[in-house]
C-alpha cells in the first residue's frame, strides 16, 4: 500500500513531485553541514615543538632523521619523543610539555638525570599522514585550548536550535518561499565563508550563522513539501526528507576521504548543492499560505500552474475554496462557537491533566532520546576503528532503508507497536556493543549500524506520532515543543561523545538507559493508527481511556475541506484520462 502511494504520487502529481525533489535535494546540505565537523575538527597525534633544527629523533627503540617518520610508530598519547638538535641539546617532547635534559652525552630514550620542564612556546608538531590540516592544527586547539575544539559542534547545534525557532516563525509571517530562498542561499554563502575565516572566533561565529540557516531550511522544507504533497503520499514524502539528510552524511564521508585540507574540504561540501541555489527562485509559494494571507489572485496562479503540469482540464477556483471556508465558519457559528472568543493556548495546556501531562513527558523524552542517539552514533562512528570514512558512510547509508521500514511498519503494526520494539532494541544494542571485544572492529561497526538503524526508525516516526497524539488546538504547540527537545538533545550529544575520554562506553550507556526508559514509558501511550485526529483536549484524553479531561471549552476544528481540494488534482487527472 505504501509503495503504491509513492507510485501514485510520482505518476499523478507531476508538479508536486518536481517541487518535492527540488526542495528535499537541498536537505542534503543540512546533513553535510551538521556532520562536517567530524573531519574538519579532528585532533591528530601531536607533541610539543622544539627550538631549533633536529638532527635525530628517537621513539622507544626506533630512530629516524625527522619527526614525520615517527608518527607511524605512535601508539599512545602517554608516549613521548626524544629529539637531538644540531647544537647538541636533547629534548623530551610530550603532548603538552617538553623537557630539556641537563646532561646530553648519549642519545637514549630512557633518562634518569635532571630535566628542566618548559611550556610549548614553539607551537606543536602534528601528525599529517591522514589530515594535512584541520581547524585544530590551524589554531592549535590542544592542551589548555582543547575545550575550544570541543565547543565547535555544541555551538553549531545551539545555532540549529535558535534557527529552527526564528525561521519557523518568519516562514509563517513572510511565507515559505522567501525563507527557502534566503536559507538555501545562506547555506552556500556562509558555507564558503567558513573556509575563509581568519581565526577561531570568527570561525565559530560564521558556523553559528550557518547552523541557523541550515536548521531554518530543514524546518521550513518539512512544512513546504507537506503543504504541496497529496494526502496519499504525505507520510512517505515527509519521512524521506530524512533520507536526503542521510545522503548528506554520506557526501561528508566521500569528500572527507578525497580532501584532507579543512578549508578546501569545506568549500567542496558547500558547492555540493550549488545547483539548487541557482534554481530555487523558481519554486512557488504554497497555495495554503497564500490563502491564509488572503492573496487569492496569487493562489489562483499557483493552482493553475499545478493544473497545467498535472494535465487537469478543470482546475478548482479560489472562489470555490473561499465559499467552502465560509460555509465552515457559518456552520461553526450556528453551533454557538464564535471564533472571536477562542481561547489562546500555551505550553501549560500540554499538562492540563495527568493523562495529557504523562503523554507530554513521554513524547518529549522520545524526542530527546532520538536526537541524542542519532548524533551519538553518527559522531562516534569515526572513532570505531578501521576506516573512519567508510564508517561514517555506512552510518549514513543505513538510514535509507530504516525510513522505508518505519513507513511500512507504522502503517501495518501501528505507531506505538513500532516505536516500542525499536527503542528497546536500540537499548539492547548499546549493551551488546559493550561486550564486544575491541579487536573485533567489523562486529563493532555492524552493531553501531544496527543501533543507528533502530534509533533512526524511532526518530523518524515520532514526528507523525506526536501530531496524532494531540488535538488540533495544541497540535502545532506539541510538535514544536517536541522539536525543541530534539534540538536540546542535539546540543547535548557532542558533550556525551566527549565522555569517551572518561569511559569508552559512557555515551552508549547513557543512550541505552534513555532508550530503555523511553521504550518502557511508550507502552503507556495510546495507539493512533486508524483513529481520527482529535479536535479538543477532551477527545485527546479519551484516546488514553481516561475520562478526566480539561475543564475549558474548546472550539471544534474546521473540516479543512477547502484546502483539501487543492490536493485533488492528481485524482482529477485519473478521471480525465479515463
Amino acid at each position: 500500500e505504501g509503495f503504491s502511494s509513492v507510485k501514485c504520487f510520482l505518476s499523478l502529481y507531476r508538479f508536486q513531485a518536481c517541487v518535492y525533489f527540488a526542495s528535499v535535494f537541498q536537505a542534503m546540505s543540512c546533513g553535510i553541514h551538521y556532520l562536517s565537523s567530524v573531519f574538519m575538527a579532528v585532533t591528530p597525534n601531536f607533541v610539543c615543538g622544539f627550538p631549533g633544527n633536529v638532527s635525530s629523533v628517537l621513539f622507544h627503540n626506533s630512530s629516524a632523521s625527522s619527526t614525520e617518520d615517527i608518527w607511524t610508530l605512535w601508539t599512545s598519547t602517554e608516549s613521548y619523543i626524544v629529539v637531538q638538535l644540531e647544537n647538541g641539546d636533547i629534548w623530551e617532547l610530550d603532548q603538552c610539555s617538553r623537557s630539556k635534559r641537563e646532561v646530553s652525552l648519549d642519545l637514549a630514550y630512557e633518562y634518569k638525570g635532571n630535566k628542566s620542564v618548559f611550556p610549548c612556546s614553539d607551537g606543536f608538531l602534528y601528525d599529517d599522514t591522514k589530515w594535512e590540516s584541520t581547524v585544530v592544527t590551524q589554531w592549535d586547539l590542544v592542551c589548555d585550548r582543547e575545550w575550544l575544539a570541543k565547543l565547535i559542534q555544541p555551538t553549531f547545534m545551539l545555532g540549529v536550535l535558535i534557527g529552527a525557532v526564528i525561521f519557523g516563525d518568519i516562514a509563517d509571517r513572510l511565507g515559505r518561499q522567501r525563507v527557502i530562498w534566503f536559507t538555501s542561499a545562506g547555506q552556500f554563502v556562509f558555507g564558503i565563508a567558513v573556509a575563509f575565516t581568519f581565526d577561531y572566533y570568527s570561525f565559530v561565529i560564521v558556523r553559528f550563522i550557518l547552523a541557523m540557516v541550515s536548521s531554518g531550511y530543514l524546518v521550513v522544507a518539512f512544512v513546504y513539501v507537506t503543504e504541496f504533497v497529496g494526502i496519499k503520499a504525505r507520510t512517505w514524502a515527509s519521512m524521506h526528507v530524512h533520507a536526503f539528510f542521510a545522503m548528506g552524511i554520506m557526501v561528508v564521508a566521500l569528500v572527507g576521504f578525497l580532501v584532507r585540507t579543512w578549508w578546501v574540504y569545506q568549500i567542496f561540501l558547500s558547492i555540493a548543492t550549488l545547483p539548487f541555489v541557482l534554481c530555487c527562485w523558481m519554486l512557488p509559494e504554497t497555495p495554503f499560505w497564500l490563502l491564509s494571507e488572503e492573496r487569492y489572485e496569487d493562489a489562483q496562479k499557483v493552482i493553475d500552474t499545478m493544473a497545467r503540469w498535472n494535465k487537469v482540464s478543470t482546475p478548482c477556483k479560489v472562489s470555490e475554496l473561499c465559499s467552502v471556508q465560509q460555509d465552515d465558519l457559518d456552520s461553526d457559528r450556528t453551533d454557538g462557537d464564535d471564533m472571536s472568543s477562542t481561547k489562546k493556548h500555551n505550553i501549560l495546556d500540554l499538562f492540563c491533566n495527568w493523562q495529557i501531562a504523562r503523554r507530554t513527558i513521554t513524547v518529549w523524552l522520545i524526542w530527546f532520546t532520538g536526537s541524542l542517539g542519532y548524533y551519538v552514533f553518527s559522531l562516534s562512528s569515526v572513532s570505531l576503528g578501521g576506516n573512519e570514512y567508510l564508517n561514517l558512510f555506512l552510518i549514513g547509508a543505513v538510514e535509507l532503508p530504516c525510513y522505508i521500514i518505519a513507513c511500512v511498519a507504522m502503517d501495518k503494526l501501528g505507531r506505538r507497536n513500532t516505536l516500542i520494539p525499536f527503542l528497546i532494541l536500540s537499548a539492547l544494542i548499546c549493551v551488546l556493543i559493550m561486550f564486544i571485544p575491541q579487536d573485533f572492529n567489523i562486529l563493532i561497526i555492524l552493531a553501531n549500524m544496527a543501533g543507528k538503524f533502530s534509533i533512526g526508525v524511532a526518530f523518524g516516526l515520532i514526528y507523525l506520532y506526536t501530531a496524532e497524539l494531540y488535538p488540533t488546538i495544541v497540535r502545532s504547540l506539541a510538535v514544536g515543543s517536541g522539536s525543541m527537545m530534539c534540538r536540546v538533545g542535539s546540543v547535548v550529544a557532542p558533550f556525551c561523545v566527549y565522555l569517551r575520554s572518561v569511559w569508552i562506553f559512557m555515551p552508549l550507556l547513557l543512550v541505552g538507559i534513555m532508550a530503555l526508559l523511553s521504550g518502557i514509558l511508550t507502552t503507556m501511550l495510546p495507539e493512533t493508527l486508524g483513529k481520527p485526529l482529535t479536535n479538543t483536549l477532551m477527545e485527546a484524553t479519551e484516546i488514553g481511556r481516561n475520562k478526566k479531561s480539561c475543564s475549558e471549552k474548546t472550539p471544534p476544528a474546521h473540516s479543512g475541506a477547502a484546502l483539501e481540494k487543492i490536493e485533488m488534482f492528481g485524482q482529477e487527472r485519473v478521471t480525465t484520462d479515463k
